[in-house]
C-alpha cells in the first residue's frame, strides 16, 4: 500500500474545517472560513430546550466551535489551538429558523487568538455576543 503523500500545493493550503460529532448533530453548515472570519449556520430545530427556545448551551457550543476553527486555521501547519476562555451574553432567543454565527478576529498572535462571535437570527437580530480566547499549541492538528 502506498503512503498518503501530499503534494507541495496541498501542504501549503490552510487547514479546512472538519465538523465534529456534536457539530454534525447540531446541523452546523460552514459558509466561510479563514483565520480572520468564520461564518456558519445552524438550525434552531433540534437545538431547543424544553420551553421551545434555542438552547443557550447550543448557542455556546456553536459559537465556541466557529471561534476555535478560526484559531486552528491561524495556527498553521504543525500547530493547533484549544479554547481557554469563553464568555457569552444571551440577548434574546429564537423558536424556529436558522441562526448564523460570525467569528471575527480581535487578536491573532503567536501564542493566543481572540475572536468575537456574534449569533444572529433569520431577521438579523443579535441573539448572542461571545468572546473566545484560544491557546496556540505546537502540536499537529488531527490528521496531519
Amino acid at each position: 500500500m502506498q503512503p498518503d503523500i501530499k503534494t507541495e500545493t496541498e501542504q501549503d493550503q490552510p487547514w479546512k474545517i472538519i465538523l465534529g460529532e456534536l457539530d454534525e448533530k447540531m446541523g452546523v453548515k460552514i459558509l466561510e472560513e479563514s483565520a480572520e472570519r468564520v461564518v456558519a449556520t445552524m438550525p434552531v430545530e433540534g437545538n431547543r430546550q424544553s420551553f421551545g427556545l434555542l438552547h443557550g448551551g447550543a448557542s455556546l457550543a456553536f459559537g465556541e466551535a466557529i471561534g476555535s476553527w478560526a484559531a486552528v486555521i491561524h495556527a498553521g501547519k504543525g500547530r493547533s489551538a484549544v479554547g481557554v476562555d469563553v464568555s457569552a451574553t444571551h440577548h434574546r432567543s429564537a423558536r424556529s429558523g436558522t441562526i448564523t454565527g460570525i467569528a471575527t478576529a480581535i487578536h491573532l498572535g503567536r501564542t493566543t487568538t481572540s475572536h468575537e462571535v456574534v449569533i444572529y437570527d433569520d431577521e438579523e437580530r443579535r441573539l448572542c455576543s461571545m468572546r473566545i480566547t484560544n491557546l496556540i499549541l505546537d502540536r499537529p492538528k488531527p490528521g496531519e
